[in-house]
């Protein structure tokens, strides 16, 4: 089955991925954290959005303690979404 990719598109994905790239490599060597917490998530992403993905199983949410310990979202996983979401409308 092939899907004809514009080459639009196909710029955009190649952007997206260039990011995703430089993204990962600030986050090992330290100078972007690895997880953001709910609230740091909702402001970068949207409320709504972030919700969703968690409801939808798309992102896990992690839990380093008990009670009263914040969760935390991995970064990546959420700018993955994002970037998969802003390409669907052009398919």
């Amino acid at each position: 089955m092939d899907i004809p990719i514009s080459a639009h598109l196909l710029g955009l994905m190649l952007e997206h991925a260039a990011e995703m790239g430089a993204k990962n490599a600030l986050i090992q060597f330290g100078h972007l954290k690895p997880y953001l917490k709910k609230s740091e998530a909702y402001r970068l992403f949207g409320r709504k959005n972030v919700e969703y993905w968690i409801k939808a199983g798309l992102v896990t949410p992690r839990k380093d303690g008990d009670c009263s310990a914040t969760w935390r979202l991995e970064r990546m996983e959420l700018e993955a979404i994002a970037k998969v979401e802003s390409l669907l409308i052009y398919l």
